[in-house]
């Protein structure tokens, strides 16, 4: 028994080595086969393969963070869900599992109340993701164009008309999927949320230990990050209060 415990950490050890060189849908196959015959680990190392190439996917976080889920590792989970849903915000199965995991952690941080008129908007913004507001974009802009053509090749005035007052809308939409395409393209990009990733800490008044406590977090916590000054990371939950952190004690999603 012990000579097989040994030869399968060997082989263990030897998975990052000899999944080295498959290309990112091997990688994924094979994490996909690890997971269903529940070896997470495997299957973790395969999908951080993936990444270490420079391919990020809203299906490989998520698959990671159901991996780490099923390893009872609920910071890793939380932090893999909200990268995944950062890039697909409108996936329900994300939001679902993220739900899931948040429910196991200490924190259960009641957010502020939001204007109604906010939640409209974040719930329209959310609805695609940044891909995809930039194909409607193109499709406006094309239309922009058609409509343009029209205005300036129909002998009839009333397709004149027609063709600029329909250019005019189709730009004015144009411009402004462009501009949420943008926008989400920049949101992804940057990091401005963490997950805490330590058992417990003090939330301090000033970026120093011998600043004023605050409050107490525990791992698996979502904050904001607001600002950085000498490895301190000054942050804002959802309840509203703001504090400093060091920033070892953070992973940013």
């Amino acid at each position: 028994m012990k000579r097989v415990i040994n030869i399968s950490l060997v082989l263990f050890a030897l998975i990052p080595m000899l999944a080295w060189g498959f290309k990112p849908e091997e990688h994924f196959r094979l994490a996909g086969e690890q997971y269903a015959v529940a070896h997470y680990d495997s299957a973790i190392v395969h999908y951080q393969s993936i990444l270490d190439q420079g391919i990020h996917s809203a299906a490989v976080y998520y698959n990671m963070g159901n991996a780490f889920y099923k390893l009872r590792k609920y910071p890793e989970a939380i932090l893999y869900y909200e990268k995944a849903l950062k890039l697909e915000p409108g996936n329900d199965d994300i939001r679902n599992n993220l739900s899931l995991a948040n429910a196991l952690i200490i924190d259960k941080i009641e957010p502020v109340p939001v204007f109604f008129l906010k939640q409209w908007w974040t719930a329209f913004y959310n609805l695609l993701s940044a891909d995809a507001w930039a194909w409607i974009s193109v499709l406006l802009f094309a239309l922009t164009l058609v409509c343009l053509w029209l205005f300036l090749t129909a002998r009839s005035m009333a397709w004149r008309k027609a063709g600029f007052f329909a250019g005019l809308v189709m730009l004015f939409l144009f411009i402004g999927s462009f501009g949420l395409a943008s926008q989400k393209y920049y949101y992804t990009q940057r990091i401005n949320e963490a997950i805490v990733f330590v058992p417990t800490i003090t939330v301090k008044s000033a970026p120093s230990a011998s600043g004023v406590d605050l409050f107490v977090l525990h791992e698996g916590s979502k904050v904001k990050l607001l600002e950085e000054a000498e490895g301190w990371n000054k942050i804002r939950i959802a309840n509203g209060s703001v504090g400093w952190m060091p920033a070892e004690t953070l992973k940013g999603i």
